[in-house]
């Protein structure tokens, strides 16, 4: 059996360690201090460091991890990422661990964002999907377009749904205020809201999500819903497509207080 560990960093970030009792992995780690807390505290050996994207947030710790554990380091082929890496596209694979995770392209958050799934940990699917998808939202568009964002959601809604899905910032509570304004006559979203309240109220965490669980409640994985699409042009009477719907709702979100 494998551990799945969400480490909290900074303001609201989870480094997502998993373990079998002696080997590790880590995924995104802006901050090597607490990680380095934990293999010590748990007497692991870091094999592997998986990265998503070229924020700090997500690599700062990268450098001084690598040169204490020697872990080999994976990320994106066409990102900064520090060196040396592995470098990585759609459809590569990494094993480790005894798992195989296969590599998903979903630019949007960042031009070269990648994904990392594997089909079985133990007995279900397992997603690192980085900035790309939060549980009720989705990463800003700071280097891609609307339509590279959707085309990157798409595919993750497309994985099954029992998928656990680990997000890396703990955004939870915004998002689903934000989802309630767009899909107010949903009520498996006013459920969900009052359960991920009740969990931050505990200090736990809303994390991991799953795909079945989006699907319901996320209104960037919802958009060619007729509710959402009526949303979208309230908001932008030009929305009239699934991009340009997707785009008015991804608009509206930024300016969202």
């Amino acid at each position: 059996m494998l551990t799945l560990i969400p480490i909290p960093a900074f303001a609201d970030n989870y480094l997502w360690l998993l373990h079998d009792g002696q080997r590790a992995l880590v995924v995104d780690p802006g901050d090597a201090a607490p990680v380095q807390r934990i293999l010590a505290e748990l007497n692991l050996d870091l094999q592997t460091i998986l990265v998503t994207h070229h924020h700090p947030d997500h690599t700062g710790g990268v450098h001084e991890l690598r040169d204490n554990t020697g872990a080999k380091v994976y990320g994106p082929a066409t990102e900064i990422i520090p060196k040396p890496y592995e470098p990585l596209d759609e459809g590569d694979v990494v094993a480790t661990l005894g798992l195989s995770f296969r590599v998903i392209a979903v630019p949007g958050h960042t031009s070269g964002h990648i994904a990392y799934y594997t089909q079985s940990m133990n007995g279900k699917p397992l997603l690192f999907c980085g900035d790309t998808l939060f549980s009720g939202g989705c990463g800003r568009l700071f280097e891609g377009t609307p339509a590279q964002m959707l085309a990157s959601l798409d595919k993750l809604a497309a994985l099954p749904g029992n998928t656990v899905t680990c997000c890396t910032h703990e955004y939870t509570l915004s998002n689903l205020r934000f989802a309630v304004a767009v899909d107010p006559d949903n009520q498996t979203l006013a459920s969900y809201q009052a359960h991920c309240e009740k969990l931050r109220e505990q200090h736990q965490p809303t994390l991991p999500t799953s795909i079945a669980q989006e699907l319901l409640i996320n209104p960037f994985l919802r958009t060619r819903q007729p509710a959402l699409i009526s949303s979208a042009q309230h908001f932008d009477a030009a929305a009239h497509d699934d991009v340009s719907v997707f785009a008015a709702i991804r608009q509206w979100k930024n300016q969202f207080k």
